[in-house]
């Protein structure tokens, strides 16, 4: 049967409040230069801190006493020698969600700006980060992996170790490893580093997180798809790596007929590295790859009514990142102008079958020419997605996505063959640009336009709510509304 191109829009919104005005993800041009005020749809305000804008990573924490904290990144771009940087990761106390309060600030060297490697581990009750930044330019990354312990207080988390890491090249000679992604698997003893400036993973064993090391490197020259890394997920018995890979695209590769698709997820067996073996290795056990996307940004692994699936999302359209040559070329060639998410079903790790995409009416070719005069002046991230979440690896009923200039979408997923939107909420553009905020820092904020909603997000059944951050306008914390979730079982 045909795969379910199109997330189902919200059948209904809350007494209350501001649905979308336009196509589904849509903020049109005319709103933009009024100056944005946010749409909603099912899901509130419960609480906010604004601080100094945002960088890409979020994670949230529940401590052995029940307080719950929340940490983001924050952009540090290129500066001059002697310039203070901006906060670091701050720590925030969203214990009441309505009024979340900001304990202190990580400065470690990871911790200045860990781009997209944030990861909180509950079996640990551990932080750990890669280092995004470097002098010349961002998410670069550096050698650098933080971990800190969360046991005692989420507030006041402890610094266990910032150790600048090597790994070992073809010659036999080490060189530094550089961050600009990571995962935890999910008993906290490897933490997986996207190397995106050498095109590695490394697995490093953080058994003993005073002396982290790498155990092994897998070296993207060797991928069946494309040769860059980026983001992953492990599965829980830690045994499977599920990484991404890419070649940079550009609107030459939709003409050209003989252009192989390179851009998708890898399966990985990584069982040597969970099992600690001497001389461990990476294995590939399959790869799945599309020339409807590109720039490859993660995988989420989880099992849905018992079933294991993989949701892939992008970074990029199929022309690469977005330029409105590269997005119009992309609708020339009949594909959608934005990247999106994606469903798998792994049943068959061997064979992994595309089951749904969720685009909105944004990536619809049709809607090209509403949609990109929006954004004519922009270049980097616009409508697309960027990061998603489920509320439960073991057994997920909805999953919720960033989409840059879209904000945050939320879906039902109980039947993953036809996601359906339950929730939306797409923040207000601010008029002050946020020192921290790496949609200033890359250049493309513009006062009163949508902001860059495009870290992690986490769920919280027990209060309903849903935490992530957007860059602009800071940590958010979220109340559903109209009963949409968690699920009436």
């Amino acid at each position: 049967s045909p795969v379910q191109e199109y997330a189902t829009k919200v059948v209904s919104c809350a007494t209350g409040d501001v649905p979308e005005t336009a196509l589904q993800g849509q903020v049109p041009a005319a709103l933009r230069v009024a100056g944005f005020k946010g749409f909603n749809c099912n899901m509130e305000l419960a609480g906010q801190l604004l601080g100094v804008g945002g960088s890409i990573s979020s994670a949230t924490f529940k401590d052995n006493a029940g307080r719950t904290c929340a940490y983001h990144g924050t952009a540090a771009p290129p500066r001059p020698p002697g310039v203070t940087p901006p906060s670091g990761v701050p720590v925030i106390d969203i214990t009441d969600a309505t009024k979340p309060v900001r304990t202190m600030s990580l400065t470690t060297p990871a911790m200045i700006d860990p781009w997209e490697s944030l990861r909180a581990n509950p079996i640990r009750q551990m932080l750990f980060a890669d280092s995004g930044y470097s002098k010349t330019g961002l998410g670069t990354g550096g050698p650098e992996i933080d971990i800190y312990d969360l046991s005692a207080d989420c507030r006041t988390p402890q610094l266990l170790t910032s150790t600048a890491l090597t790994y070992t090249q073809a010659d036999g000679t080490q060189a530094p490893i550089n961050g600009h992604e990571g995962n935890i698997s999910p008993d906290g003893l490897t933490y997986y580093v996207g190397d995106l400036t050498n095109n590695f993973y490394h697995a490093v064993d953080v058994s003993n997180p005073t002396r982290p090391k790498v155990v092994a490197s897998y070296a993207m020259a060797s991928s069946p798809i494309g040769k860059s890394p980026h983001g992953l997920s492990v599965s829980i018995d830690g045994t499977r790596l599920y990484a991404v890979g890419y070649d940079l695209g550009s609107p030459a590769d939709l003409v050209n007929p003989n252009f192989k698709a390179n851009n998708g997820f890898i399966t990985l067996d990584v069982s040597d590295i969970q099992a600690r073996k001497p001389t461990p290795q990476f294995r590939v056990v399959s790869s799945v790859a599309y020339k409807d996307g590109n720039v490859a940004q993660h995988t989420v692994i989880t099992k849905i009514n018992g079933k294991p699936y993989i949701v892939m999302v992008d970074e990029a359209g199929p022309a690469g990142l977005f330029t409105v040559a590269s997005a119009r070329a992309a609708c020339a060639a009949g594909l959608p102008p934005f990247p999106l998410a994606r469903i798998y079903d792994m049943s068959d790790e061997t064979k992994p079958v595309l089951v749904s995409k969720l685009k909105l009416e944004t990536h619809d070719v049709k809607n090209c020419d509403a949609v990109l005069p929006d954004v004519a002046d922009l270049a980097v991230f616009t409508y697309g997605s960027h990061y998603c979440s489920v509320d439960d690896t073991a057994n997920a009923t909805a999953m919720a996505c960033s989409y840059w200039n879209s904000g945050v979408r939320v879906f039902d997923i109980r039947n993953p063959a036809q996601p359906k939107e339950i929730a939306y909420f797409n923040p207000p553009g601010t008029t002050t640009p946020a020192i921290g905020s790496g949609h200033v820092s890359l250049g493309q904020w513009r006062a009163g336009g949508p902001d860059w909603c495009a870290s992690r997000l986490d769920f919280d059944k027990a209060t309903g709510t849903l935490t992530t951050m957007c860059q602009d306008n800071g940590l958010y914390v979220f109340k559903f509304k109209n009963n949409v979730w968690p699920f009436k079982t």
